[in-house]
C-alpha cells in the first residue's frame, strides 16, 4: 500500500488540532475540514470539545480529545476528572497518555489502575498513548499487556512531542496486541506515502495535523 492510489484515507484519519495557541477560528476551520473530507474524528484540546461537538453534531465526524497530555504525569484523579468532563461535553474518543515514569519504574499496577478506571468509568473509546519512541521493546510489551487488560480500544504510538510513528513500531504493536485492539499511528505523519505505509503495517487509525496534505493524490 505504498503507491499514491485513489485509496480513501479519510475514514482512518483523526484530524488533529492540538496547538496550545489555537483560536476559535482555528478550531472551526479544523471542524469544517473534517466535515468536508469526512474524517473519522477531530482531535482537539479538552477546552475545545464542546465547541467541536456543537459544530459537528449534524455530521458523521466524531470528537476526540486528549487526557493527561502530553506528559501522562498528572495524578490519576486529575486524569479521570479530565476524561469525565470531556465525555460530559460530548467527546466519544479519548487519547490518554500513560504514566511513563511509573511504567519505567515497574509500577505496573499503578499504570493499570490509571488507565483502567478511565476505560471503566467513561464507557467511550479509549486510546492509550504509549510514547513508543522513549520506551524499550520490553517496556512496550509490558505497556501493551497492561492496556489490553485495562480494556482500551486502541494502542497509540505517540503524542508527537517525543518522536513520531514508525512502521516498525506499528508492526510491533500489531504483533504484541494480537489484533485484539486498533492501532493508532500518530506523530510526524507528513505524506500520503508514509500514511499508506503505516496502514499497510497494521495501523487502523492515523493522527495527523497534516490531513489535507495526505488527501492530495
Amino acid at each position: 500500500m505504498t503507491e499514491n492510489t485513489l485509496f480513501d484515507l479519510a475514514p482512518y484519519i483523526d484530524h488533529t488540532q492540538l496547538d496550545p495557541l489555537a483560536t476559535i477560528a482555528a478550531i472551526d476551520q479544523c471542524c469544517a475540514e473534517a466535515e468536508q473530507f469526512k474524517f473519522a474524528t477531530v482531535c482537539v484540546m479538552p477546552v475545545w470539545v464542546k465547541r467541536a461537538v456543537d459544530y459537528l453534531h449534524r455530521t458523521s465526524v466524531k470528537v476526540c480529545t486528549v487526557v493527561g497530555f502530553p506528559s501522562g504525569a498528572h495524578t490519576s484523579e486529575t486524569k479521570l476528572y479530565e476524561a469525565q468532563q470531556a465525555v460530559e461535553a460530548g467527546a466519544t474518543e479519548l487519547d490518554v497518555v500513560l504514566n511513563l515514569g511509573w511504567l519505567k519504574d515497574g509500577h505496573t499496577e499503578a499504570v493499570y489502575r490509571d488507565i483502567a478506571q478511565i476505560c471503566s468509568e467513561t464507557g467511550v473509546t479509549v486510546k492509550a498513548i504509549l510514547e513508543t519512541a522513549v520506551l524499550t521493546e520490553d517496556e512496550i510489551a509490558v505497556a501493551v499487556e497492561i492496556c489490553l487488560d485495562a480494556g482500551v480500544a486502541f494502542l497509540k504510538t505517540s503524542t508527537g512531542w517525543r518522536g513520531g510513528a514508525t512502521v516498525a513500531d506499528v508492526k510491533l504493536l500489531k504483533r504484541l496486541s494480537r489484533d485484539r485492539v486498533g492501532i493508532k499511528a500518530s506523530g510526524g505523519i507528513r505524506s500520503r506515502e508514509q500514511a499508506l505505509d503505516l496502514l499497510a503495517a497494521g495501523a487502523t487509525r492515523l493522527g495527523t495535523s497534516r490531513s489535507l496534505e495526505l488527501m492530495q493524490v
